[in-house]
């Protein structure tokens, strides 16, 4: 039977997923999820998944979630599967288990509540709120150094000072290019200053090209969208202030 990925690729984790799929010519049928619908509250999915989030998969009568875990599965259960993306050494796969163990409560933390909070909450059904994004940001940054000074250590362009990327590395990138869809100068204030990570990010696009790209069209597309409403917002308030100056 062929593997079903339900996902979203507006979610970071789903798009790791995805993207490791392609890169390894895993065959597998794409079920989407629109988060934005909450298609993830539904009881279909809940019988995928209870904890009703994306992505998850179903192997035949295995069903499993938790992207982490999905990477872990897809690079042991399939034929073909590069070393370099989980390798079978175990002191080596263990320095992996470490840089996603701190994924969580650090660089996802701090990035995807940094964006629902300045970005894309509405779209969600929740307000944006500017201190819960000063404490995202705060934890954002600490992770962005944290990679710059720890997880990117060594000669390699990959975490982990690795000539190759492993399944660490899509996870990681697939969380920061969520800040694609902020304003560019929000965006570049926040990567700008860690020079290492913004290589690490170019290493890893390069390296899984043209996949890439095609997994983040989404991305690229909502950030856009995102861009002409703020100018559009940025029109509307300059108007405003035209008119009360008159009155």
């Amino acid at each position: 039977m062929t593997l079903k990925v339900f996902a979203d690729r507006m979610s970071q984790p789903s798009r790791a997923v995805i993207l490791f799929c392609k890169l390894n010519k895993i065959n597998f049928e794409e079920v989407r999820i629109d988060l934005f619908k909450r298609q993830h509250f539904s009881q279909e999915f809940a019988e995928i998944n209870p904890l009703r989030q994306v992505p998850a998969i179903v192997d035949g009568r295995f069903k499993l979630y938790e992207s982490h875990a999905i990477l872990i599965y897809l690079s042991c259960a399939f034929p073909g599967i590069a070393d370099h993306w989980y390798p079978a050494d175990v002191s080596k796969r263990a320095k992996i288990h470490s840089v996603l163990d701190w994924h969580h409560l650090n660089l996802r933390y701090g990035a995807m509540r940094y964006v629902v909070n300045t970005t894309l909450g509405p779209a969600l059904g929740r307000p944006l709120d500017s201190q819960a994004a000063a404490r995202a940001e705060k934890v954002l940054d600490s992770s962005l150094a944290t990679i710059e000074s720890v997880w990117l250590e060594g000669s390699g362009k990959f975490l982990l000072g690795s000539k190759s990327p492993s399944i660490a590395d899509l996870s990681l990138v697939c969380e920061i290019m969520q800040l694609e869809v902020l304003d560019e100068k929000d965006r570049a204030r926040i990567l700008n200053p860690y020079k290492k990570v913004r290589a690490w990010i170019e290493a890893t696009k390069v390296a899984t090209h043209p996949h890439f790209d095609d997994v983040h069209g989404v991305l690229f597309r909502a950030k856009a969208k995102f861009q002409k409403q703020r100018e559009r917002d940025l029109t509307a308030a300059s108007s405003n202030a035209r008119l009360h100056s008159k009155m």
